[in-house]
């Protein structure tokens, strides 16, 4: 019941599309633009293919910093919303969520509630990933794994750190008491581990992997 009113909210943000044609990905985006595709047959029965396109970058256009995520028809801009997105399209929706690392979800949700992932372009840095995951599929779970560890450890050791910032306030710490860090490491090794981490959180976003513990809000 909830995932249904959210998807209903999500579509009420729908807005209809302009029908621009839709732009190639270009080389140096990866970072900066996420492509998917769905083909699919509509209801008359003629085979059209839709397009998920979100530009990371128009999160700094748009007041909530969330940007936009663009739907397009046999390359016709069809419609966008703001994320979280739900495209009404033939046979289901196409749900996109997004985090500030990139997506987190890009699915086509059927009427009876099975799931299927979009197809990332080839030049993505999506595409990429599943190609090297397709190609090399042990070296890519070590990759994940690693990953995931440059996550928990930055947790495990910054996080005290902030807390224990936090309880060093006084009302804080009048009403709650203090509390020391295990550990109290340097600036320089704090900056380096939340790189680390964000640029674990790059590679899981690629993969559409999300735990809102260890990726942070969306």
């Amino acid at each position: 019941m909830v995932k249904v009113r959210k998807r209903r909210k999500a579509a009420q943000r729908v807005k209809n599309g302009n029908g621009r044609p839709l732009k190639e990905f270009r080389w140096w985006q990866p970072l900066s633009r996420a492509l998917f595709y769905l083909p699919l047959t509509d209801d008359d029965g003629v085979r059209v293919v839709y397009a998920v396109d979100v530009p990371y970058w128009q999160r700094i256009l748009t007041e909530d910093g969330k940007g936009k995520v663009h739907l397009y028809l046999d390359g016709r801009h069809h419609a966008e919303s703001g994320p979280p997105a739900a495209f009404p399209v033939p046979g289901g929706t196409i749900e996109v969520a997004c985090t500030a690392f990139g997506l987190k979800r890009c699915h086509y949700v059927t009427e009876d509630g099975a799931e299927q992932r979009l197809v990332p372009d080839a030049r993505s840095a999506e595409g990429r990933r599943a190609r090297f995951d397709r190609t090399r599929p042990w070296l890519s779970r070590v990759i994940g794994v690693l990953s995931l560890i440059m996550l928990i450890i930055p947790i495990a050791l910054v996080v005290p750190q902030i807390v224990e910032a936090v309880t060093a306030v006084p009302p804080i710490a009048e009403r709650f008491g203090t509390f020391t860090a295990p550990v109290d490491l340097p600036l320089w090794l704090n900056i380096a581990l939340g790189l680390c981490g964000s640029t674990a959180s790059v590679e899981r976003a690629t993969r559409l992997r999300f735990n809102a513990l260890l990726d942070g809000a969306d």
